[in-house]
């Protein structure tokens, strides 16, 4: 078993543009012109390629890509019991254009199965070597609990939780279960993808919630609550981290605004062991919320942009390394992209090459600034 752990001085969010002989095997799998083993085959033989990309570039992280999802977030929440889904056309609304989701709601209690993203990741741990290691995403246990008390939701999860708290302790003992899963497959290093923080940011989040009556310091303990329970009694040996960002849907983004208001939560208070931190631009605010990292944490900065193919000024970005360097000191902190590059399976609005093109800039930057 390898013993890397994440997060490393050049890494990635796990979500890569799905090839097009993925793309074409899924459209003909739902046409029903190929069968699921046939299916199956093409995406496991597509892994394996991404996999040796990501080796060839020099990366000690490997992920499957989320090749087998069409949402980054919504395909996890199916492998729990009683979570329903059906795809309406109905969506949230991003900057520039709606991304259209599956419908996902309870039809009862949440608890726990044995779930196939644990089979997922036994495939990807085949290729872990004595120089790389993989890392799972999952969404975060938070991220879940805001699914099932959206608008759209609301109504029929009261009919199985009176209350939020109730709810939050299911999804906490749920998620529980789930790492265990991946810890006895073998798993040391799991990633908890989470836009909850980055949707309550801002001026804007808070004259939300305040139409909705809600209270938006509420909200944010609810966020840490759940959070937190869901990381009780994770073994010692297992690196659990976290990815904050604002929305990531074919180059359009959801909210904007600084960590200020949230800082004192996730930052101070959440029980991980990194935080992966969208600042790929203004909409992020400045670094000083930083201050507010707890000294145990890490801290990853997503300062290459995955929404544009452009690629960034390599000094530039080192005068942002080091002025974040102000706030959490250098051998603490890590570069990366701000997010993944196809978060859904609809991807970003870039192609394959430019994609890699970003990944060796990382590369490329890291070393300068930390050394090989």
């Amino acid at each position: 078993m390898s013993t890397i752990k994440t997060p490393y001085r050049y890494d990635f969010v796990g979500s890569f543009l799905r090839p097009q002989a993925l793309k074409d095997a899924k459209a003909s799998f739902q046409a029903r012109k190929i069968s699921e083993a046939e299916f199956d085959k093409v995406v496991n033989d597509e892994i394996t390629k991404v996999v040796a990309k990501q080796k060839e570039l020099g990366y000690h992280v490997i992920t499957d890509g989320e090749f087998r999802r069409s949402f980054w977030h919504l395909d996890f929440m199916w492998g729990f019991e009683v979570v329903e889904h059906e795809a309406t056309g109905n969506g949230v609304p991003f900057n520039d254009e709606l991304a259209v989701l599956d419908d996902t709601y309870l039809v009862g209690k949440i608890k726990a199965k044995p779930h196939p993203f644990v089979e997922y990741f036994k495939f990807l741990k085949q290729f872990e070597d004595e120089n790389t290691v993989a890392k799972y995403t999952i969404p975060a246990p938070a991220q879940t609990f805001q699914q099932m008390i959206v608008p759209a939701n609301f109504e029929t999860t009261r009919k199985f939780y009176p209350t939020n708290d109730e709810l939050i302790e299911d999804i906490g003992k749920a998620y529980q279960d789930v790492i265990k899963q991946f810890y006895d497959a073998g798993c040391r290093n799991l990633q908890l993808d989470d836009c909850t923080w980055g949707a309550i940011v801002g001026d804007a989040a808070k004259l939300r919630y305040k139409s909705l009556g809600i209270d938006i310091e509420e909200v944010k303990d609810q966020l840490l609550k759940v959070n937190n329970l869901a990381l009780e009694g994770k073994p010692d040996d297992m690196i659990i981290n976290s990815h904050i960002c604002r929305g990531n849907y074919h180059s359009t983004y959801f909210t904007s605004g600084a960590y200020d208001t949230v800082a004192d939560h996730v930052f101070a208070r959440e029980n991980v062991n990194a935080l992966f931190l969208e600042y790929d631009d203004e909409r992020s605010g400045g670094f000083e919320p930083l201050a507010k990292v707890s000294e145990d944490k890490k801290v990853v900065l997503g300062l290459i942009t995955t929404k544009t193919p452009a690629l960034e000024d390599k000094e530039a970005v080192i005068a942002r390394i080091k002025e974040a360097a102000k706030y959490v000191p250098l051998d603490r902190l890590c570069l990366s992209p701000q997010c993944g590059f196809a978060s859904c399976e609809i991807g970003n609005k870039l192609t394959e090459d430019e994609q890699w093109a970003k990944l060796k800039l990382v590369k490329e930057i890291a070393e300068e600034v930390w050394g090989k």
